[in-house]
């Protein structure tokens, strides 16, 4: 067992160096995805706006590519939500959440509700995944399919669970950020083994050592919490990796749980500098924790993560959430940061309207204006207002202490 003790400034740092935030990296997308493990992808332009932060060049066509040819996948994986991950790892992520979602999915009540039975999930998968092999299917025609299936009409939930729960890809709809609201759907070709204890625990064990390539040092907790798995579960497996000298164990400065890691991943000085960054929505740093503290202060929140869930786009300031971003379109953004009417006569790149928590320095807001102008850029030849429909947070208390600013685009 290591005795070494890690400050929590110590482990932010790790943190960001193992999620590509102390610098961009040149990396091809396939290996940055593989770098920091999973990309929280239920917004689908959240993505292509994580990886414009970490890597230097970023070409979205690259991801683009990478998505319509599957070698990255979106599909539904830890924490039930929409995740894409590099197809070399959906497999054994799959099988690490096999539990999970088998509860979650074919447990729900509105499953349940239908007449459907687990047994009759299970009978129902090999023809599912055989209509979906190669021949992507939108929602309705699964629905349809499933319907004929079973002889009788089924409501919106009941198969929306079947298609959470069975191992299918999103197939990329279309511009600007690949995938639509017209959701489509494909069979996975690297198949999981579902209802099979074995292979869900060597998943699991895979997801561990992942998992902690890319965020850790962890506790069981942040392990389970990322994942959304049973504690136990991750015990046992972690017991396994410990006794085979894969992990080592740590002891946090101020001594609370213990935290694992492996034994060669980065661990950077508690004082190596952290250059400011405008995360994306959902960005998987802020969740991919039980004590989100690590990246998040606890005093703000409610303010990032709202009650619904909804995880805004945040401001990063040496390493930590300090505020909340969001796009102002171009009709209605001037270059000396004021608002133009819409329609008026200066359009061009929107700006981002960043909203601070506590007074930052004048040099702070002179990086984060450069990185607004780098991102409104980059959004211009996309979208130049992906998380429009949030907007309404703002209308929301915010801390006092808020000092709100329109950074121009380039």
């Amino acid at each position: 067992m290591g005795t070494k003790k890690l400050t929590a400034r110590a482990l932010n740092r790790a943190t960001l160096a193992r999620q590509l935030l102390l610098t961009r990296e040149p990396l091809e997308v396939t290996e940055a995805v593989r770098r920091v493990v999973a990309l929280q992808a239920q917004q689908p332009a959240s993505p292509y706006i994580a990886l414009w932060n970490r890597l230097a060049p970023f070409d979205p066509t690259a991801l683009d590519a990478a998505l319509t040819d599957h070698r990255l996948v979106r599909s539904t994986l830890m924490r039930i939500t929409l995740h894409t991950v590099h197809a070399d790892d959906y497999a054994p992520f799959r099988e690490a959440m096999e539990p999970t979602l088998r509860g979650s999915r074919l447990g729900d009540p509105r499953f349940k509700a239908s007449g459907l039975t687990a047994a009759d999930a299970d009978a129902l998968l090999p023809p599912l995944l055989k209509h979906a092999e190669g021949h992507p299917r939108t929602a309705a025609e699964l629905k349809t399919w499933l319907e004929a299936q079973v002889g009788r009409p089924l409501d919106t939930s009941a198969h929306r669970l079947l298609r959470q729960y069975a191992p299918l890809w999103h197939q990329p709809t279309g511009a600007p950020w690949s995938f639509t609201t017209r959701q489509s759907y494909v069979t996975a070709t690297t198949p999981p083994s579902l209802t099979d204890p074995e292979a869900a625990a060597e998943g699991l064990k895979t997801l561990i050592r992942r998992y902690l390539a890319g965020f850790g040092p962890a506790t069981v907790a942040d392990m389970a919490q990322f994942a959304l798995v049973h504690r136990p579960r991750v015990r046992t497996e972690l017991r396994s990796l410990v006794d085979e000298g894969e992990l080592d164990v740590l002891q946090p400065s101020e001594g609370k749980e213990a935290l694992y890691d492996l034994p060669d991943a980065p661990r950077p000085p508690a004082d190596t500098p952290a250059p400011p960054r405008l995360m994306a929505m959902w960005d998987s740093t802020l969740l991919a924790y039980a004590d989100r503290s690590r990246v998040l202060p606890a005093e703000y929140r409610k303010y990032v993560t709202r009650m619904n869930g909804d995880v805004l786009p945040t401001l990063l300031v040496d390493g930590y959430v300090a505020g909340i971003w969001r796009l102002v379109p171009p009709a209605e953004s001037k270059p000396d940061g004021g608002r133009n009417e819409p329609g008026g006569p200066d359009d061009g790149p929107g700006a981002i309207e960043a909203t601070a928590f506590h007074p930052l320095p004048e040099e702070t807001w002179t990086a984060l204006a450069s990185e607004a102008a780098g991102l409104t850029t980059f959004l211009t030849t996309r979208d130049p207002a992906p998380y429009r429909r949030y907007d309404h947070w703002w209308a929301k208390p915010l801390p006092a202490t808020a000092e709100t600013r329109v950074l121009p685009g380039a």
